[in-house]
C-alpha cells in the first residue's frame, strides 16, 4: 500500500513559518490504530485524514490525530484540510465532516500552492467553569500573581469543541517571559487535555489586536491553535462593548517560537448573546511524498 501525503504550513503564507501539518488526502480504508500510528510518525501537532463524505452533498470527510490521540476538531488542520479540498477542487466553498460536526469552508485561492479558508464554528464556545486560583497559575506559568488579567478580561476555562483553560496577561512582554512549571502543570490545569492558552491585547502592535501562546495537548507548545483560538472567542464575547453587532480579531501565536502565526476571528451578538463566531487563516502546501508500506 502506497499513500500519497502532504506538507503544509498553516496560519501564514511563508513557508517554514506558521504551523506545520501533514494531510493524508486519500485516506479510505485505514483503521484508526494506523491513523494513529502515521500520526505518530509523522510527529507534528496535528495530522488530517480525508475520506470519502458520508453525504454526496459534502466534500470530504476529515479526522484529525495529534502524535497521541484523534480530536474532535482543530482549527489549524480545518484551515489546511480546506485549502487542499479548495485547490483540487477549484472550489470556493468545501464542506468537511469531522466529529465535531459539519463545517462549511469559504476558499480563496492565492496561487497555485496557496489559498486562504474561513469556517463558522460548528459549535459555539461555552464557558467550562471558573478559573480563580491567581497563585496557582502564575506558579504554574512562572510568572506573578500580578501579571494575571488585561483589561478586564479574567481567567475562565471555555470549549468549541476542544477545551482550553485561558489566561489573559497584562502585556506582551509578560507573554514572552513565561517559563513552565511542569510540577505544578496538570494539577493547576487539570480539564481534558491540560492545556492553557495564554493571551493577551497588542495595542501597540500595528497588525494585530491580541497575541497568544497555547501550551500542552502532549505536544508542549503549538504555535498556532485554531481551536484554542475558537474557545477564545467566548471569553471575548463575554467582554465585546456591544451588545448588538460583529467584532474582528487578528490574533498572533508561535512569535516566540520563531513560527509566527496570523488567525482571523470573528464573532457577532444579537441581545447580548453570541450567535456566530468564526476562525480563518492562510496556508500554503510545502511539499509532498509517498508513505510505501510495500515489502
Amino acid at each position: 500500500m502506497k499513500l500519497n501525503y502532504m506538507l503544509l504550513d498553516v496560519f501564514t503564507r511563508e513557508r517554514l513559518k506558521g504551523n506545520p501539518l501533514a494531510v493524508v488526502p486519500k485516506a479510505d480504508g485505514l483503521l484508526d490504530d494506523e491513523m494513529q500510528a502515521i500520526a505518530r510518525e509523522f510527529n507534528l501537532s496535528e495530522t488530517v485524514f480525508l475520506f470519502k463524505p458520508a453525504s454526496e452533498r459534502n466534500t470530504a470527510a476529515v479526522r484529525i490525530f495529534t502524535p497521541y490521540q484523534e480530536l474532535p476538531f482543530a482549527g489549524h488542520p480545518t484551515v489546511g484540510a480546506a485549502v487542499v479540498l479548495g485547490l483540487q477542487r477549484k472550489a470556493s466553498a468545501v464542506r468537511m465532516e469531522e466529529k465535531v460536526g459539519l463545517i462549511t469552508a469559504l476558499f480563496e485561492k492565492v496561487d497555485r500552492r496557496s489559498g486562504e479558508a474561513r469556517f463558522a464554528l460548528p459549535r459555539l464556545p461555552q464557558r467550562i467553569a471558573e478559573f480563580k486560583d491567581r497563585l496557582a497559575i502564575a506558579q504554574a506559568l512562572g510568572i506573578e500573581p500580578e501579571d494575571i488579567g488585561c483589561a478586564g478580561y479574567q481567567p475562565a476555562v471555555f470549549s468549541a469543541g476542544v477545551t482550553f483553560h485561558l489566561v489573559p496577561v497584562r502585556d506582551a512582554a509578560v507573554l514572552r517571559r513565561i517559563q513552565l512549571n511542569r510540577a505544578r502543570w496538570d494539577s493547576v490545569f487539570h480539564h481534558d487535555h491540560n492545556s492553557a492558552y495564554v493571551f493577551t491585547l497588542t495595542p501597540d502592535e500595528p497588525d494585530n489586536d491580541l497575541a497568544a501562546r497555547m501550551f500542552g495537548m502532549g505536544v508542549g507548545e503549538d504555535p498556532g491553535t485554531g481551536s484554542a483560538a475558537a474557545a477564545l472567542i467566548g471569553l471575548l464575547a463575554e467582554q465585546a462593548p456591544l451588545a448588538n453587532g460583529q467584532a474582528d480579531f487578528v490574533l498572533r501565536q508561535g512569535v516566540e517560537m520563531g513560527r509566527p502565526c496570523r488567525i482571523m476571528l470573528q464573532l457577532r451578538k444579537e441581545d447580548d448573546v453570541l450567535v456566530h463566531g468564526s476562525i480563518g487563516g492562510d496556508a500554503i502546501v510545502l511539499g509532498e511524498g509517498v508513505l510505501d508500506f510495500d515489502d
